[in-house]
């Protein structure tokens, strides 16, 4: 990887947040001085308010939301970005057979994890075989000519566990089309960065831990790196003191049970690294850890324990962590 650059002179410091997804943003960039910050500002929600517009179930008028309303057996033409990620999205699917599935949509709203809102009670089985039956990612057709999609009927997308990572990859484009090479993005805890601080040190972060955990801290530089992180202890709900997270295994239709707590995964594209996180989150250790060493992807894994957590990290996490160290 070659190393960051300076900020050049009379660059100045920028701060820049707001809202969206449902989550905040922000980006800590240094820009020149022809742009306001209002200007970068508005820059940034576009971007964002764009993949919102396509990508957001809980938007009755988003491109996705249409998607799920159409008829049975109709191709549906996409925006590019809608596509690009959906496409990438069943790219996942096929690699993991199912165990990462962007047609889950009926089943995120039945665990009250979909726009139709928060449950109190976990769902039978018969309604768990019903959402199942309409979790078919390979009844998905992809036209790359026109970037159409076919609609099998019933099926509903659901892209969140990529597109915030895509969201902060668009913001990262757009500020390196604006001539801003040191910029630190973050949307709803995924970070993308470049460049370094006049300080010469690169954008250093602390990754994501469990509240309650006691793992060692890992801090990463990012110089066109980006982190994303899956954990069950981000949203869920519980009953008789039984906890159900949002991590759906699409094969069984029932959250997760098998220990991992959350899976933090550095690619250089924060729409992968969103969607491997996820996956691995779902594989579980052994065949997440299996898939991360498949791709050379750098992965850590937290477990929870009896006696508390395990920290599990690929062969490329180790790597990337050592070159951060000597650096």
């Amino acid at each position: 990887m070659s190393q960051p650059s300076m900020p050049d002179a009379g660059m100045r410091y920028l701060d820049l947040r707001g809202f969206t997804m449902g989550t905040h943003w922000q980006v800590q960039c240094y820009a020149d001085t022809k742009f306001s910050s209002e200007e970068l500002q508005t820059g940034i929600q576009a971007q964002l308010d764009q993949v919102v517009a396509q990508m957001s179930p809980w938007e009755f008028d988003s491109d996705i939301s249409k998607f799920n309303r159409a008829s049975g057996n109709t191709w549906q033409v996409l925006p590019e970005d809608f596509f690009k990620v959906l496409q990438h999205s069943l790219f996942v699917a096929e690699q993991t057979q199912g165990a990462y599935d962007p047609s889950i949509g009926h089943l995120a709203n039945l665990w009250g994890f979909g726009p139709l809102g928060k449950v109190s009670t976990t769902p039978d089985a018969p309604a768990i075989k019903h959402a199942l039956d309409l979790t078919q990612w390979r009844q998905i057709r992809l036209n790359a000519d026109n970037h159409s999609a076919l609609q099998p009927g019933n099926i509903h997308l659901d892209l969140c566990s990529t597109a915030k990572g895509f969201g902060v990859d668009q913001v990262a484009r757009y500020l390196q089309d604006s001539g801003i090479k040191s910029y630190l993005v973050e949307v709803g805890g995924e970070l993308r960065g470049l460049g370094c601080k006049p300080d010469a040190q690169p954008w250093w972060v602390e990754l994501e831990n469990l509240p309650e955990s006691s793992s060692p801290v890992c801090v990463a530089a990012l110089h066109g790196i980006a982190i994303a992180t899956s954990g069950d202890y981000r949203r869920y709900f519980e009953v008789a003191g039984h906890r159900y997270s949002h991590s759906i295994d699409p094969r069984t239709g029932y959250p997760v049970q098998h220990g991992v707590a959350s899976v933090t995964v550095l690619h250089p594209e924060c729409m992968i690294a969103d969607a491997l996180a996820t996956a691995m989150t779902i594989m579980g250790l052994e065949a997440g850890m299996r898939y991360a060493k498949q791709l050379h992807a750098a992965a850590r894994f937290i477990v929870r324990e009896k006696n508390g957590y395990s920290q599990h990290m690929s062969p490329a996490f180790l790597a990337m962590m050592e070159e951060d160290l000597d650096e």
